[in-house]
């Protein structure tokens, strides 16, 4: 079970993001630029209950530097929550899905996962990158 203080955020510089495990890029594909402030969080399933481990906000180039460090970072099943409706909302811009919860796998934890969002007002893409 995670405890509160287990929790990092992703936008502190805590860990770099070379040094991360898992990373993610976001980008605006409507406007052609990176997804800025937009709200990330990510959860680890726990004996069938998501737990929260970070939370924060992208950079100005889309990407969430330092979101796990490689000691909070297990094999199981992990989701990463965008809060696309607060995104969109500070655009003055009407969209779809309030938010997008991308859900993965990790089996080999010594790997380094980057998960890229490409997202627009009614759409979205994301696979694992490099």
């Amino acid at each position: 079970m995670l405890e509160s203080s287990a929790k990092h955020k992703c936008n502190s510089w805590a860990v770099s993001m070379s040094l991360s495990p898992l990373t993610t890029h976001a980008l605006n594909t409507a406007q052609g630029i990176p997804a800025a402030r937009l709200p990330v969080s990510v959860h680890r399933l726990d004996n069938e209950e998501w737990k929260e481990m970070a939370e924060g906000v992208t950079n100005s180039d889309g990407r969430c530097p330092g979101l796990l460090t490689s000691q909070t970072f297990i094999p199981g099943i992990y989701k990463i929550k965008f809060a696309t409706d607060k995104y969109w909302q500070s655009l003055e811009i009407a969209s779809f899905y309030p938010y997008i919860e991308v859900v993965f796998n990790i089996s080999d934890a010594s790997q380094k996962y980057h998960i890229a969002l490409l997202l627009n007002p009614f759409s979205y893409t994301t696979y694992r990158g490099s």
